[in-house]
C-alpha cells in the first residue's frame, strides 16, 4: 500500500486545540484529553495507508472518518491527505462550512 502524507489545515489544527482545550477545562485534568487527541490522531494515522476507507461527504472532493463523537474531514490532493476539520457531532450543522 502507498503511505500518504498528511497535511492539517490551519482550521483543523485549531478545531482540535480547541476540542482539547474544552474537555481540559471542562474535567480539570488532561487524562480525557489525552486519550481523545490519541485516538483522533490513531484515526488520522490510519489515513496515511487508507485514504479511501472515509464516506463521501455532499462535496464530491471531500471525505469524512468517524471518531467517537467526532469527524475528521478530509481530501485527497495530489496523493497527499489534507485534514480540513474536526467536527464536533453535537454542534448545529447549520455552522458546518467545509472550504476545501
Amino acid at each position: 500500500m502507498v503511505k500518504r502524507k498528511i497535511i492539517w489545515s490551519a482550521q483543523a489544527k485549531l478545531d482540535l486545540k480547541d476540542i482539547l482545550h474544552f474537555y481540559f477545562k471542562r474535567n480539570g485534568t488532561k487524562t480525557f484529553s489525552n486519550k481523545l487527541n490519541s485516538s483522533i490522531r490513531k484515526s488520522i494515522k490510519l489515513l496515511e495507508e487508507q485514504a479511501d476507507i472515509g464516506h463521501q461527504s455532499d462535496n464530491f472532493n471531500i471525505k469524512n472518518i468517524k471518531e467517537g463523537d467526532f469527524n475528521i474531514f478530509y481530501e485527497i490532493k495530489n496523493g497527499t491527505i489534507v485534514i480540513l476539520i474536526i467536527w464536533d457531532n453535537r454542534q448545529n450543522l447549520d455552522n458546518l462550512h467545509i472550504k476545501g
